[in-house]
């Protein structure tokens, strides 16, 4: 294995491509002629339009090849109304299958839950102001690679903005999974159920990175669920287990710097390549109601098994416990919890189950 890292090799066949509104065939010189009034080639066409209840093609790509960076913004809300990051649904399909291998509201998949806008800085995923959305996600294809929006908005979106940028000619080996990302909601389970995040991916392949949207329903302490990782065989006992939720995402201690209930705790949010808690809020952000805006506490967190992946042979399930604490025991808890599992497998992929209408996609 070379020490030198890719981006410092000349490949042979490899070609560098990118779609966005300009080129959106990824076709070699033919970036950026439309014409504007400025003239030929000067900004003509920088976005596309999302009429409501549409769906939008971002690219169709003969392969072989690689989806190295892909970068979407869209307005957070419209006149129409707010949540658009959990009305616009985001698809990806490998080869010729008819079944996403990635299907999830569009703000999920870059850890920016409940509809609002927040930074994330991390290795995989940065969310920079305000709501540039960047994946870095490595997603080879061997055929074909077709990535699509659907607007569940009950309005019209003027302007998606986006780039793909991926390379063609690529050597792929047999071994190489595809990416694959899953939204799911538990919205109030009874007491002493676990969340399901993820429980059809079929091996061989290896789980990379979570992230959880999690709306308190109750007082007290929130996070004290293990994520567990049930690996081939498992079946009531899982392989892998964590701690509890803060430590799962590296954090401590509930994210405060005082355990004293006579003094108000400072909570810190925080953003790091592998793991992260950027969002903490209870403000209503929807701009509906110029009156009461307080809502349930939420929270945003997320975890990339970079270099630690878990890999399985032939199945994985993983869950989360919704357990608490009240400063003296533990205690059930049943939260609204919406999860994104993304894991890298070969084809084909277990069906998903169905996405939710749009309206229980949206946030408590």
């Amino acid at each position: 294995m070379s020490i030198f890292p890719e981006y410092l090799h000349y490949l042979p066949g490899v070609q560098s491509r990118s779609i966005n509104a300009e080129n959106p065939t990824g076709e070699l010189g033919a970036g950026g002629s439309a014409s504007s009034s400025l003239g030929p080639g000067r900004k003509g066409r920088a976005y596309l339009p999302l009429p409501a209840g549409s769906k939008l093609v971002l690219a169709d790509i003969q392969g072989p090849g690689v989806i190295r960076h892909l970068w979407i913004t869209l307005p957070a809300t419209t006149p129409a109304g707010s949540f658009v990051l959990r009305d616009v649904i985001l698809r990806v399909y490998w080869d010729d299958e008819q079944s996403p291998s990635i299907e999830t509201p569009i703000g999920d998949f870059f850890c920016n839950g409940f509809g609002a806008r927040q930074t994330v800085v991390s290795e995989l995923v940065t969310v920079a102001p305000t709501g540039g959305m960047n994946s870095y996600f490595v997603m080879p294809f061997r055929k074909r690679a077709r990535i699509t929006l659907e607007s569940r908005h009950p309005g019209p979106i003027d302007a998606v903005f986006f780039q793909v940028d991926y390379s063609l000619g690529d050597e792929i080996p047999d071994s190489v999974g595809y990416l694959h990302a899953q939204w799911r909601r538990a919205d109030q389970l009874p007491k002493g159920t676990d969340v399901c995040i993820l429980d059809n991916a079929s091996g061989p392949g290896q789980y990379v990175g979570t992230f959880i949207a999690l709306t308190a329903l109750r007082r007290f302490w929130w996070g004290e669920g293990e994520v567990k990782f049930f690996i081939d065989t498992d079946e009531n006992l899982p392989t892998i287990c964590s701690t509890g939720l803060e430590d799962y995402v590296g954090g401590a201690w509930g994210f405060q710097d005082k355990l004293d209930f006579h003094e108000a705790p400072q909570v810190f949010t925080y953003t790091a390549p592998y793991f992260g808690y950027p969002y903490r809020s209870s403000t209503d952000v929807s701009g509906r109601s110029p009156y009461a805006r307080e809502i349930a506490p939420s929270h945003g967190l997320f975890r990339w098994h970079l270099p630690d992946p878990i890999r399985f042979a032939s199945r994985l399930r993983v869950t989360l416990q919704q357990i608490g604490h009240d400063g003296h025991e533990l205690f059930e808890r049943s939260d609204d919890i919406s999860t994104v599992a993304y894991w890298y497998q070969c084809e084909p992929h277990m069906p998903f189950p169905e996405l939710a209408d749009a309206e229980h996609c949206r946030p408590r």
